[in-house]
């Protein structure tokens, strides 16, 4: 029996043509500037999404965070969605590395301007002083959902209002941008900093773009350097970002496709989906946790608990349509063996 592997679009391996890609590149030390092919990746990174500026780095964690170094001191507060990325995944990198104390804002990893404005510290001596608001586009324990763009807006007028910088953690932003039709750079225009992954959806191996202006550029490459984010002949790894921005972001749109046919299907077994997809991810309730995922992993049908009682599900480049229906199949084993 083959693995079907839902746990997450990280999962995904270098398609053949990526792997070409790779082999070609050409490379040069990037930490003296002179990979040429990080160099291309850097200036379509920032060309794709409308900003002046982007910065290769290893991770969409060292991304969060370079670009949160940058736009505050330590002991300030930034203000995020509930479930944000940089809170819970993150080892606590904002607090350990930057200083920062995080409020949380709404719900699912939503909010608007309003949610800002009452948590925004007064501007005096006994508060620490809220320096930036960090949005996460698509949110990942949201479910994948996309960040609309008028509630951006919203939150953005607060914040300009309030003299807030803002920070989008667009791991997923070209999932948000293929399900709504919004371009990312809709998006982008209303921030600071903007961070994308080209190591989930996209299908490359490894790295995010940090994006910006031209100033903040320095300074964004002084906080890689602090965090051990230097690389040399990275262009191997760029060539393969390269090649996932030429090629695999419309086809986003059938992760999707395939995510509201899984969807459909836990919901046909008996399985609480919620809420429905918007984009690639599948969260579903289950009423015994260590149960189900035992049984599932019998079967080879890889899925994540979120937290207990509730699953995920990712549809990624390697997942076809047979893989969705065979994995509805496994599903149902799993509840005709009473495990639900």
């Amino acid at each position: 029996m083959r693995a079907i592997d839902l746990r997450s679009d990280t999962v995904t391996r270098p398609t053949p043509q990526m792997r070409e890609a790779m082999a070609r590149a050409k490379v040069g030390d990037d930490v003296y500037g002179e990979d040429p092919t990080v160099v291309a990746l850097q200036q379509r990174a920032a060309e794709r999404i409308g900003m002046e500026a982007a910065l290769f780095v290893p991770s969409g964690t060292m991304a969060n965070q370079v670009a949160l170094r940058t736009l505050t001191r330590h002991g300030d507060i930034a203000l995020a969605g509930e479930g944000a990325h940089l809170l819970v995944y993150e080892q606590g990198a904002a607090s350990a590395l930057s200083g920062l104390q995080i409020t949380v804002l709404g719900r699912g990893g939503l909010f608007d301007g309003s949610d800002v404005r009452r948590n925004v510290t007064p501007d005096e001596s006994h508060y620490a002083r809220t320096r930036v608001v960090a949005l996460e586009n698509t949110h990942n324990r949201g479910g994948g959902c996309v960040f609309p763009l008028e509630l951006a807006k919203d939150v953005a007028g607060a914040a300009r209002e309030l003299g807030l910088a803002i920070h989008m953690d667009g791991a997923r932003l070209f999932n948000a941008e293929v399900a709504s039709g919004t371009p990312a750079s809709a998006w982008a225009q209303l921030c600071d900093t903007v961070c994308f992954c080209l190591s989930k959806g996209l299908g490359a191996p490894v790295g995010s773009l940090v994006c910006g202006s031209r100033e903040r550029l320095r300074e964004l490459h002084r906080a890689r350097k602090l965090l051990g984010g230097g690389m040399r002949q990275a262009g191997v790894l760029a060539a393969a970002g390269l090649y996932a921005l030429e090629h695999h972001i419309d086809r986003l749109a059938e992760d999707h496709g395939h995510a509201r046919i899984l969807a459909a299907g836990l919901a046909r077994i008996g399985f609480e989906v919620d809420p429905p997809p918007e984009t690639n991810m599948v969260c579903f309730n289950v009423r015994d946790t260590r149960g189900f995922l035992a049984a599932t992993r019998a079967r080879q049908l890889l899925v994540n608990p979120v937290y207990e009682g509730r699953f995920r599900a990712v549809t990624h480049l390697d997942v076809s349509r047979a893989d969705v229906e065979e994995a509805i199949g496994r599903f149902e084993e799993v509840a005709r063996s009473g495990v639900r």
